[in-house]
């Protein structure tokens, strides 16, 4: 894997007004490689994509982007890289292929090279049967697809994607994961903003987490799953008032500070294989606490994320109406 950094950024500080939106992100991107920033609505990760696509300056700290300077050279940066934000920035009232040529003329390409590269991104992204649609007949799915091909229209070395698969549905955001994939198999370097933990366990190289501006921890998924313990032991109670019970018991076989709980489940880091799932059995049954199911598993993203932040990443509402709450963040 290459060791040439795409991206250096060192000390970046941004506020608005009383809010410091950064408090200081160390950053780097190998080339040819997929950072995921994972953090909550609010944790300053967009604002890190802007002051890095030159849309915002920052109050501190320096940003490079293939050793131009962010602040200094703006206009080699934006030739080198492209964006695509939270929501498909793409006109409604042109077709695709419109989209696609406005893009290259914003970038003054001459207008056969612009030609060319949109027949050959509504292929890639198997838009050609909608090229000459508006784009308002599209669906979420296929709007997301041309606004990831605008952002490539200028054959961009850097990649900045935005919380790209929001409010798309499971099939669409598989599309979206598997065309991302070929792009970094392309040589792109990308920068990946995500609330959706399996999406940077599936994509990210890399992954840094950002909370209240500050980047608290970082490393591969493996590596942040490993820093949690090696295991993970699930329990739910029959009693929803049972679970705070069932909390206390279980922080004496595993991590008192590795717990968190829902409405009617318990989980716990806690190394021992399935000598942890038998004291925890054991323990549940003195007191007296009726367990409906108790499983033993490898720690997730989610885990590591409600552990170091004490907060939920995904926005998305849970669907067995457990939501998990952190028994409190730490950071690392």
């Amino acid at each position: 894997m290459p060791d040439r950094p795409a991206v250096v950024v060192e000390g970046l500080k941004k506020a608005f007004g009383q809010t410091q939106a950064l408090a200081g992100v160390d950053l780097q991107i190998s080339e040819g490689t997929v950072l995921g920033l994972l953090g909550p609505n609010g944790a300053g990760k967009t604002t890190a994509v802007r002051v890095l696509a030159t849309l915002l300056r920052p109050d501190a700290g320096r940003a490079e982007v293939f050793g131009r300077d962010v602040v200094r050279q703006p206009e080699d940066v934006r030739a080198m890289i492209g964006l695509a934000g939270q929501y498909a920035a793409v006109d409604e009232l042109l077709t695709g292929t419109e989209n696609l040529r406005m893009v290259g003329r914003l970038y003054h390409m001459p207008d056969a090279t612009v030609r060319e590269r949109a027949r050959e991104l509504l292929q890639r992204f198997d838009l050609v049967d909608a090229a000459d649609r508006p784009v308002r007949t599209y669906s979420g799915g296929m709007r997301r697809r041309l606004d990831l091909a605008a952002s490539l229209v200028n054959r961009a070395r850097l990649l900045y994607l935005d919380e790209p698969t929001t409010g798309l549905d499971p099939r669409s955001r598989m599309d979206v994961w598997q065309m991302i994939k070929a792009l970094v198999d392309d040589g792109t370097t990308l920068l990946l903003t995500t609330q959706y933990l399996e999406e940077a366990d599936r994509l990210a190289d890399q992954i840094a987490v950002i909370d209240r501006g500050h980047v608290i921890a970082r490393g591969t998924a493996d590596e942040l799953k490993s820093s949690i313990g090696g295991q993970v032991v699930d329990v739910r109670v029959a009693d929803g008032a049972d679970v705070e019970r069932a909390s206390k018991v279980l922080s004496g076989i595993g991590e008192p500070d590795a717990i968190r709980t829902g409405e009617r489940t318990v989980t716990v880091a806690a190394d021992g294989g399935v000598a942890a799932v038998a004291d925890a059995a054991n323990a549940l049954r003195r007191e007296q606490i009726e367990v409906t199911d108790l499983a033993l598993r490898r720690p997730t993203l989610d885990d590591v994320f409600l552990d170091i932040t004490g907060r939920v990443a995904e926005e998305e509402p849970s669907t067995n109406g457990d939501r998990p709450r952190g028994r409190r963040g730490r950071r690392r």
